[in-house]
């Protein structure tokens, strides 16, 4: 009988993305009176056989199903085709709408237990808001706050300078991670940051910081590190700023420098201005505790502006300055002070 061969050939080409996929498929099948083999049935024939209806009829039925499976075959591949694919979120979290207002909705909350002192809720909410939205630059700020006020410096740290990788010009990082250093008593790094972060919001001022704060700030870093003159031009600077609130403290740090340098007279103003800042905060008070705070530092002033005053041969101003901090001791029932400045006004006499 003659040899009779069948030659299949399906090519496809499927672009898929940017990745095209080829497939190419050629059956061939030899029809011989020998034998042939379908899904695991082997049909034996005999070479000298003669063919009958009954096997024709099988080799028939088996090229058409050869030739199904691979129509059904091509088909199944040209429908791949067309099947969405899934893309992967950019750099982790998906950031979506409902995303966007769950990190709201935890910094807020965060924030908030930071104020009532609840560092460990506090915590727990920021990382939530960072976890929803991990572009979030304020959530690694404020994290970095609540880390850095429960005492855990080095997670505080790495905040901080996640913050300042995503915005080189962040003043409230900057200010931050400068009172983290100081904390860790590098006191370098922590006047670069502060350097910084005026720099940063002189170029892009912000409501959460203002530049008497600043100044004051550096002018504290300077005085420690024994620059009187830097101090005295900070805490200057700070004072003739017109926006927020005077703080006696920056008065009286002033002070501190100048007492330094030597220049007790300017040293004995500023404390007599601290006091004054202090009466007048008084009678915003609320608390009794907010009111004995601020009357023990005025008394502490008034001890300091004594000593300047006994240094320059002021009698009479630190007698007077003596008696109103015997008062405040008074006042506060402080005994044991109290007894000791009688003692100093009694050797003034």
């Amino acid at each position: 009988m003659k040899k009779q061969t069948m030659n299949k050939t399906v090519n496809r080409s499927i672009q898929l993305g940017s990745v095209e996929i080829r497939t190419k498929k050629k059956v061939t099948k030899n029809i011989r009176p020998k034998a042939s083999a379908v899904r695991g049935v082997q049909i034996k024939t005999s070479e000298r056989a003669t063919r009958n209806s009954s096997s024709w009829s099988v080799s028939i039925y088996v090229y058409w199903f050869i030739i199904l499976f691979f129509i059904a075959a091509t088909f199944y591949i040209l429908g791949r085709s067309h099947v969405p694919t899934k893309t992967a979120p950019v750099a982790g979290t998906e950031i979506t709408e409902e995303n966007l207002m769950r990190a709201t909705d935890y910094y807020t909350r965060g924030k908030s237990e930071i104020l009532a002192g609840n560092m460990d809720s506090a915590l727990a909410d920021l990382t939530a808001a960072i976890a929803a939205d991990e572009n979030m630059i304020d959530a690694y700020i404020l994290r970095g706050e609540a880390y850095m006020q429960a005492g855990d410096y080095e997670p505080s740290m790495n905040d901080f300078n996640t913050a300042l990788n995503m915005d080189a010009g962040n003043s409230v990082a900057y200010y931050d991670r400068s009172l983290l250093n100081t904390r860790l008593e590098d006191f370098n790094a922590a006047l670069n940051d502060i350097n910084n972060a005026i720099a940063a919001y002189v170029k892009a001022p912000n409501d959460v910081l203002q530049l008497r704060d600043l100044y004051a700030k550096r002018g504290q870093l300077n005085l420690w590190t024994k620059n009187w003159e830097g101090a005295v031009a900070d805490y200057t600077n700070s004072l003739s700023r017109p926006e927020g609130t005077i703080s006696p403290s920056v008065y009286a740090e002033r002070a501190e420098a100048y007492t330094a340098m030597g220049e007790y007279g300017n040293a004995i103003n500023d404390y007599t201005s601290a006091v004054r800042v202090i009466s007048e905060q008084i009678q915003g008070t609320t608390t009794m505790e907010q009111k004995e705070d601020l009357s023990m530092h005025a008394m502490t002033y008034f001890e300091k502006s004594a000593g300047l005053n006994l240094n320059i041969g002021n009698v009479a101003a630190a007698r007077t300055d003596l008696e109103s901090a015997y008062a405040i001791a008074t006042s506060l029932n402080d005994a044991d002070t109290v007894d000791r400045l009688q003692k100093l006004i009694e050797a003034l006499q």
